[in-house]
């Protein structure tokens, strides 16, 4: 019986210390209302135009004018082959990009970590930063420049050393490669700065005791640095697994032409294409979903995956 009441009154004392909590750090939730406002204004909101993949959908008639189509839209892209030419080719880029994107970052934050020039060190990260605030436009023209085989800085280097002059970027082979290493030049400056704050917290008497046990710069990497952020890498990772489906719109479409669409068309290309210059919405919202979908599992799995091997996940 006593159990019993003590629990009895632990269950209806739990909300008021939440409220409690909530009401010591409301200017905490105060700065975080404008970010859940805008997450569900144009996150979960349009979440009910879901209901236009299972619908021929007519845009002059609305929802009320358009009939029910069920899962016609989703066989038509499973008998594809042009979807799936783009499925295929959403995954591999990903891939390429997310192991790019995942360790570039953590090498470029460990690199600036040991520089101890501080006005140099101040120097390379504003510069490493910078890409990031380019738009994929701008930086995609710059890249068809340097590319260029007539005029481009990188053909007229291959000149001297005696190769032909090709253009890359129309060549297959060549633009998957092309993809990945731009992606990384212009985003793993402003990805590395997470890692950077993380190294920043961890505590100075670790790295000291370190130095008096004779471990090397290398070995306070390993075994001091990485451990230490642990977490962080973690958390990031099943954050870019989430975007896995999504191989970046702003950047192939500034850059892919009609001799690379067998390797460089992913899932958002086709949807632009099938949605915005087609205007078949139903089709589009239909692979929509089902990038949504295989998104939201493959964060779930590896959030479990972390939860598991180092018992750290983002739910």
């Amino acid at each position: 019986m006593e159990m019993a009441t003590v629990k009895a009154v632990k269950e209806t004392a739990l909300p008021y210390r939440r409220l409690k909590r909530i009401w010591k750090y409301k200017l905490l939730y105060v700065l975080l209302l404008p970010a859940c406002t805008w997450v569900f204004i144009f996150d979960y909101l349009p979440l009910h135009g879901i209901r236009i993949a299972f619908m021929d959908y007519n845009s002059i008639q609305g929802y009320a004018g358009s009939h029910w189509a069920w899962f016609k839209y989703f066989r038509m892209l499973v008998e594809s082959e042009m979807f799936r030419n783009s499925f295929k080719n959403t995954l591999i880029i990903s891939l390429y990009k997310m192991i790019s994107g995942f360790v570039c970052p953590i090498v470029l934050a460990l690199a600036l970590n040991e520089i101890r020039t501080i006005w140099f060190k101040k120097t390379l990260q504003t510069a490493v930063y910078l890409p990031r605030f380019v738009s994929w436009v701008v930086y995609g023209g710059i890249i068809t420049l340097l590319l260029s085989p007539e005029t481009g800085l990188i053909n007229k280097l291959a000149g001297l050393l005696g190769m032909k002059p090709a253009y890359l970027l129309a060549d297959p082979a060549s633009f998957r490669f092309i993809l990945v290493l731009t992606d990384a030049m212009k985003e793993m400056g402003w990805a590395a700065i997470i890692y950077i704050a993380a190294i920043a917290g961890l505590n100075p008497e670790v790295y000291e005791a370190a130095v008096m046990d004779g471990a090397g710069r290398l070995h306070r990497i390993l075994h001091v640095t990485l451990p230490g952020i642990t977490d962080t890498i973690i958390v990031i990772f099943i954050l870019r697994v989430g975007y896995i489906m999504s191989a970046g719109l702003d950047q192939i479409i500034n850059l892919y032409n009609p001799m690379v669409f067998e390797v460089g068309d992913i899932l958002d290309t086709y949807i632009y294409r099938i949605g915005i210059e087609q205007f078949n919405l139903s089709l589009a919202a239909a692979a929509d979903l089902i990038k949504g979908i295989i998104g939201l599992i493959l964060v779930l799995l590896a959030n479990q995956a972390a939860k598991r091997v180092n018992d750290s996940g983002i739910f």
